[in-house]
């Protein structure tokens, strides 16, 4: 059942509590649990005591490692695993307790000599990373080997395996944008001559870089120019429409004069101004569009300039949007004085489509903007 409970089963619920033999035989948890079923919120519940147990567990363990001293290797395994999964999985909480419980198990390494900083970088998990990068005396284990193939640190951040977390649920656009921030973020930190090591397979970190990245490269380039392409031609159709719309204004123009016959009133300069605000939005946004089918499409362009160039794309196409439905109502007016009843269901129907587009484009554009000029997922020290 959802949502609240009946009267019925609350009246039940009461009766039953009110019988004092039976009211002793339930423990606590037996009327949680037929409160909570009741209430249709029993996972909520379960949850909440998986959380529970297992920050009791993870406090036990701690407490365990710190009576232990010296750690032996089948101790040592087992704390590895836990470690090397919950870093995998971007459990911060674990791995900062069991760091705190023994500051020597930073040291320590996976089967592939891999270390909890290169594994992090690997599994692209932030948290883990700044919660790692906060350690003192840390420098030896992040520059040194970041496993057992002559990687070093930036090589990881180069690297695009099955451990790596990419970002699923977005374009390439994005997740190409995600992955230059790791690398730069990684290169800005390490020396500068690190960035030219070679690994056993004699590559350098960039080579890495552009060889597991190269299909990630052309998918993000391929969704631009498919975006970028649907709307320059509604953008261009649009443009037309608001130039022959300029010189066929609503009510036509005066024979004599050849002024156009509503040219004194109000509505008509609000007319003449979303109009002409209406050909400049869709303008620049087909050129803006035109200068997104042109770019390079090289690798450093996925960091700022093609995600800030995309970004400009909703923000255009709104503006568009609402200028055309301003220059529709006007005219609608003109054509229509003292029918309120009538214009205003077609404004109405005329707006539906702006309010689609606002909902099916808002949450999109929230991630972009974040992405491109929101803080660093990194905490810089």
């Amino acid at each position: 059942m959802s949502g609240f409970p009946s009267h019925t089963a609350v009246r039940g619920l009461l009766r039953l509590m009110s019988n004092q033999h039976l009211t002793k035989l339930l423990d606590v948890e037996l009327l949680i649990f037929l409160i909570t079923d009741e209430l249709g919120i029993r996972h909520i519940y379960d949850m909440k005591v998986l959380h529970a147990q297992s920050r009791e567990l993870l406090r036990l363990t701690c407490k365990e490692i710190k009576s232990f001293g010296d750690l032996d290797d089948h101790h040592l395994k087992g704390i590895s695993d836990i470690i090397f999964r919950a870093t995998r999985e971007g459990i911060v909480e674990i791995v900062r307790e069991l760091l705190k419980a023994n500051p020597s198990l930073v040291r320590i390494k996976d089967e592939k000599s891999r270390t909890i900083f290169s594994f992090a970088v690997l599994c692209r998990q932030a948290r883990i990373w700044n919660s790692l990068n906060g350690l003192p005396r840390k420098d030896q284990i992040l520059f040194g080997p970041a496993d057992g193939s002559g990687n070093t640190i930036l090589h990881m951040a180069a690297t695009v395996d099955t451990s790596t977390q990419l970002l699923h649920k977005t374009s390439a656009v994005f997740q190409m944008q995600r992955e230059l921030q790791w690398f730069k973020e990684i290169e800005r930190i390490i020396p500068p001559t690190m960035s030219d090591d070679l690994n056993f397979e004699n590559m350098r970190a960039k080579e890495i870089f552009t060889r597991d990245h190269k299909e990630m490269l052309k998918e993000g380039e391929q969704w631009m120019k498919d975006t970028a392409t649907s709307c320059t031609v509604v953008g261009t159709l649009i443009v037309t429409i608001m130039f022959a719309l300029a010189f066929t204004v609503p009510g036509g123009n005066n024979s004599e004069t050849g002024l156009p016959v509503f040219s004194k009133n109000k509505l008509f300069s609000l007319f003449i101004i979303s109009d002409a605000l209406s050909l400049f939005s869709s303008t620049t946004s087909v050129l803006m569009f035109l200068g997104i089918l042109r770019s390079r499409y090289a690798e450093e362009d996925f960091l700022k300039s093609l995600p800030q160039k995309n970004d400009n794309r909703p923000f255009h196409s709104f503006l568009l949007y609402c200028n055309h439905d301003d220059g529709l109502l006007c005219s609608s007016l003109h054509l229509l004085p003292g029918q309120s009843w009538m214009v205003i269901p077609i404004i109405c129907l005329a707006s539906l489509p702006v309010d689609l587009y606002v909902f099916m484009q808002f949450s999109l554009l929230v991630d972009m903007i974040k992405s491109t000029y929101g803080p660093s997922i990194f905490a810089r020290k």
